[in-house]
C-alpha cells in the first residue's frame, strides 16, 4: 500500500528553524515528484514547494523563497523541507504529496496535480 508519512513538525519560536520530512512505503520516491503544501485553519491548501523526481527542478512560494530549503535522499525514500527564520505565518499543518511518473524535470504547486498524499504535521511558530 502506496504511504507518505510526514515527521518533524512542532513548536518553534519565531526566527527558528525545523525539519520536515516526508517518508514513502509501499513505493519508491525516485520516480515521484514531491511537493510540500500547508494549510492553516479556515484557509485552502496552498503550495509551498516542490521538487522533482531528477532533484534538479525546484519550486517555491514567494512566501518562503529564501527561508525554505527542499531536498531529497532516495537512497532513504525521504523527502525534506528544511524551514528556517520561521515566522508566526508559517503556522500549518504541512502536507507532502506525490505526483506519480513520469516527472523528471517536472513538478507542481497545484494540489489538484498530486496522487498522493500524507496524514500532515503541525508547525507551530510562536512565542
Amino acid at each position: 500500500q502506496l504511504q507518505l508519512v510526514e515527521s518533524g513538525g512542532g513548536l518553534v519560536q519565531p526566527g527558528g528553524s525545523l525539519r520536515l520530512s516526508c517518508a514513502a512505503s509501499g513505493f519508491t520516491l525516485d520516480y515521484y515528484a514531491i511537493g510540500w503544501f500547508r494549510q492553516a485553519p479556515g484557509k485552502e491548501r496552498e503550495g509551498v514547494s516542490c521538487i522533482s523526481s531528477g532533484g534538479g527542478s525546484t519550486n517555491y512560494a514567494d512566501s518562503v523563497e529564501g527561508r525554505f530549503t527542499i531536498s531529497r535522499d532516495n537512497a532513504k525514500n525521504t523527502v525534506y523541507l528544511q524551514m528556517n527564520s520561521l515566522k508566526p505565518e508559517d503556522t500549518a499543518i504541512y502536507y507532502c504529496g506525490a505526483i506519480k511518473p513520469p516527472t523528471y524535470y517536472y513538478c507542481s504547486g497545484y494540489v489538484d496535480r498530486y496522487d498522493y498524499w500524507g496524514q500532515g504535521t503541525q508547525v507551530t511558530v510562536s512565542s
